[in-house]
């Protein structure tokens, strides 16, 4: 199917559910048929989405460094726990790849490496990865079409959350001040469209705490992450004896909901460039937004887990050893040497992903300090 049949589809089937749903519906709800139609959506169609020829580069695509350095944290937990790793939304596999790799030289291979991913475009590419980096390893992966009902070990997910759907909420207008108003999606001259009603329910709640709390100004619009708040709760009730970890671009609640921040934080991605327009060619671009931290640890410390610690990216791998990695390169092999430089750069540094990336883990009957949090916890910011 080309891009501009399935994004004619796809604008059908959206414009036919708010047909259906009276006129509108939620944000969340467009942004989770944009990403997630099955065949159509962004996460679930066909479309190269990672590295140079895609819309964005992840760290596990910058450089194997990234997963080797991840590999320390990822030992120490399994030894904790069990030998088992779940790995939420893997992209194209070159995580599971290269992690797999650095444990097996650290002699600490999990019995079992699974991937939960429901597109099968991207089970076929993480399939493919995995051959060719490490084709020897394959048989310890396997695929769940479903959350485990119990499980113990590490849960990774690096960049899920913030492609999680999300509301929006808008804290009054020119005509409603005062008014907690939720932002939603309209169909107007043959396309989507904004259009804003007051909120109800779970939005509406938490939308009154943030107003209890930050007092934003008449027409702050901001997102409400609802999906990935439940998501950890999810893992509460199935996580019996090991750790999450969850790394992506985000804040502290009192850092996602300031003054200055009015307007959100949704970003879209097509083709290496960034933009706002979530309504630019649905199902061909990325849509994402940032994580609301504190909201995770409350959603995961309510659910039963431990906060067990929350950094900067540029903190948890120096942590880890980063440069003690990069180091196994001799920098006498410039070829080699200098483009891992850069990208390990990149991953640490406060102007690239050092700062605005953060590690948090959450866990369930795990003692002692991670070691990727021995140094600058902030926990205490969130």
């Amino acid at each position: 199917m080309s891009s501009v049949s399935s994004n004619f589809r796809l604008l059908e089937r959206i414009s036919d559910e708010i047909s259906g749903a009276g006129g509108w519906i939620g944000f969340d709800r467009f942004m989770e048929m944009a990403l997630y139609t099955p065949g159509l959506g962004y996460s679930s169609g066909g479309a190269h989405k990672f590295g140079a020829a895609g819309d964005f580069i992840t760290a596990p695509e910058l450089t194997p460094v990234f997963a080797q350095t991840l590999a320390v944290q990822v030992r120490q937990v399994l030894a904790a726990s069990a030998p088992h790793v779940i790995e939420v939304g893997a992209g194209s596999g070159r995580l599971a790849a290269d992690l797999l790799l650095e444990l097996e030289r650290l002699d600490a291979l999990p019995e079992n490496y699974l991937i939960l991913d429901l597109s099968g475009e991207l089970r076929e590419r993480q399939r493919t990865t995995l051959a060719e980096r490490a084709p020897h390893l394959l048989p310890r992966v396997d695929w769940l079409d479903r959350l485990p009902r119990r499980f113990a070990g590490l849960v990774l997910a690096n960049e899920l959350l913030d492609a999680l759907p999300v509301h929006l909420a808008r804290w009054g207008d020119e005509a409603r001040p005062g008014t907690i108003l939720e932002r939603g999606v309209s169909w107007r001259d043959g396309r989507p469209a904004w259009e804003d009603v007051p909120a109800r329910g779970r939005v509406l709640e938490y939308a009154q705490r943030i107003a209890a709390e930050y007092s934003p100004p008449t027409g702050y619009t901001s997102e409400i992450g609802l999906a990935a708040s439940d998501w950890t709760t999810t893992w509460g009730s199935i996580l019996t004896h090991g750790a999450l970890l969850l790394i992506d671009y985000g804040f502290p609640r009192h850092e996602f909901y300031h003054p200055q921040r009015n307007g959100g934080t949704l970003m879209c991605h097509y083709r290496h460039h960034a933009h706002v327009d979530p309504f630019f060619l649905p199902g061909l671009q990325d849509i994402t937004a940032h994580v609301d931290f504190t909201a995770i640890a409350e959603s995961g410390c309510e659910a039963g887990l431990d906060l067990l610690g929350y950094a900067t990216q540029a903190a948890f791998l120096l942590n880890n050893g980063l440069t003690e990695i990069l180091a196994r390169i001799p920098y006498e092999d410039i070829r080699r040497y200098l483009p891992q430089a850069q990208a390990a750069r990149k991953l640490v540094s406060a102007e690239e992903m050092g700062e605005l990336f953060k590690a948090m883990a959450l866990g369930k009957n795990i003692t002692g300090t991670l070691s990727g949090f021995s140094v600058g916890d902030r926990s205490m910011t969130l």
